[in-house]
């Protein structure tokens, strides 16, 4: 069976109202739908808005009419028949921290899964959030997801960690306006074999733009400059398209990191073990 399936990737402004953040990501999740995507992925914070910038203190959020929205987005995904990835503060019990989460929302409506940012910054971690602890995959017609945040694009054994577990695109999701993001990002896609979504917000001055970036490092679709929107493309590990990097690179990737096809080629050389002699 030929895996394949048009993922869209937001570029979208985020603010303080979740109202507003609701109108604007259910208007994108129709858009997307137009377009014959099957998920749709947004940025960090895209329903809830981001802390420091938007939240200055957890008291003034009103968690009822987040979830009011979450639960109009979740009919939306439902009518459109369209698997939805988007940013959220997730509240936890008091006097806990919330979670800097990835809702995972089916082409049903259900909330199928949620993946909580495990490397969160010095900021986060001091005076924010509870950090998560595992990674999260689901599929989606045959093909694997996996979900990170923003920062974590700076640790590359996450990235790793989901190559072992069969991902075949990775959901980057971030709230910031440093450009070494995705080149970073590209590096993770090639080193590992597989499609990278990176969705950034639009509220910066920067020209940055959202983007898909295929298993060769190389992107292949990004959203307009300096505008909100969305770009498209196809994911499909089957295609020989891809043969390269996901047939051979990435399979002999995988018995290179063992080490076993270097030992058994290894030799017994004076010439090898003495570093002293030209």
């Amino acid at each position: 069976m030929f895996r394949s399936l048009t993922l869209a990737v937001a570029h979208a402004e985020i603010s303080p109202d979740v109202h507003e953040n609701g109108r604007r990501i259910r208007d994108l999740m129709s858009q997307a739908a137009s377009r014959g995507a099957r998920l749709v992925h947004f940025t960090e914070g895209a329903i809830s808005g981001y802390p420091k910038s938007q939240i200055t203190d957890w008291a003034a959020v009103d968690w009822t009419a987040l979830r009011s929205e979450l639960d109009d987005i979740a009919r939306h995904a439902r009518k459109l028949g369209l698997f939805v990835v988007l940013g959220s503060n997730h509240p936890l019990s008091p006097p806990n921290r919330p979670h800097n989460s990835l809702y995972i929302i089916s082409d049903t409506g259900a909330l199928i899964g949620r993946y909580d940012k495990r490397f969160c910054s010095n900021t986060e971690i001091s005076d924010w959030y509870s950090p998560g602890f595992e990674a999260t995959v689901f599929d989606v017609d045959g093909i694997r997801f996996g979900c990170a945040l923003c920062i974590e694009v700076h640790f590359a054994e996450l990235f790793d960690e989901y190559r072992r577990l069969g991902v075949d695109c990775m959901l980057l999701s971030s709230y910031s306006e440093d450009p070494i993001f995705e080149v970073t990002a590209r590096a993770h896609a090639s080193m590992n074999g597989y499609w990278l979504s990176h969705s950034v917000a639009s509220n910066f001055e920067r020209p940055l733009t959202s983007c898909v970036i295929g298993p060769d490092g190389h992107v292949i679709a990004k959203t307009e400059t300096g505008q909100q929107g969305l770009a498209f493309a196809t994911i499909a590990p089957d295609d020989e398209k891809w043969i390269i990097p996901l047939q051979r690179a990435r399979p002999w990737r995988g018995r290179a990191r063992t080490g076993d096809i270097y030992r058994v080629a290894r030799v017994e050389d004076l010439r090898s073990t003495d570093k002293t002699t030209f």
